[in-house]
């Protein structure tokens, strides 16, 4: 029986209708196929074997519909994908975000000594006689004014909204 799946992929893409790509790729295109069917040549950079001598990553056609209702462009991203960029390493801000260079990431977590431990938490966790704790991985905001704002939270129109980009 086949699974349902949703699934997020990092990709190059470039507007070309299927004759054009069929051409490209040094093939004849079948008669029974549209040739100016729109679509996109997509180039995979996350994974799969290399399949033409002019590109680094596993390259194949896609029809504009299927490409349009899977993908977004890096400055108009879901929430979802804009978690996919987190993870990856990736800044993400929101373009309706009134602050100039405001931003998010994930930090990685990280164990800290009861020595570091100044107040808060951290501080309960050392009275009670802790002598390191671990810190979880979580999200941090660089605000407007360039301070940080430790274990950013979501709203629920941020995480609906779909004008995630990734911060260079």
């Amino acid at each position: 029986m086949q699974k349902l799946h949703y699934g997020t992929k990092a990709l190059l893409a470039l507007a070309m209708t299927r004759l054009d790509y069929v051409t490209y790729r040094g093939w004849t295109l079948p008669g029974d196929e549209n040739g100016d069917d729109a679509g996109f040549l997509v180039e995979y950079v996350d994974g799969g074997g290399k399949n033409h001598a002019d590109h680094d990553g596993y390259i194949s056609w896609s029809p504009a519909d299927v490409f349009n209702a899977a993908y977004q462009p890096t400055d108009a991203m879901s929430f979802g994908h804009a978690l996919v960029a987190m993870k990856a390493g990736h800044k993400v801000a929101r373009a309706g975000w009134n602050g100039k260079g405001m931003w998010v990431a994930i930090q990685a977590g990280s164990t800290i000594t009861a020595a570091m431990a100044r107040g808060g938490a951290a501080k309960l966790r050392a009275d009670e006689g802790a002598t390191e704790f671990n810190i979880l991985p979580h999200i941090d905001m660089r605000t407007a004014d360039g301070s940080m704002n430790v274990g950013w939270l979501a709203s629920q129109t941020d995480m609906l909204a779909d004008d995630w980009q990734v911060v260079l």
